[in-house]
């Protein structure tokens, strides 16, 4: 019994993490990807 509960608890413990790192990750601090296709004086296209 004890067993089961300290197992559940660390699954909930490792979604909460992985959920919390998602959602700052992609919602809260997002890369802004404003990248410019300008990437020097010739026309390279990189």
């Amino acid at each position: 019994m004890f067993n089961e509960i300290v197992q559940a608890s660390l699954v909930i413990i490792a979604m909460l993490i992985a959920a919390l790192f998602l959602i700052r990750k992609y919602v809260l601090l997002p890369k802004s990807k404003k990248a410019s296709k300008d990437c020097g004086h010739d026309d390279c296209g990189c």
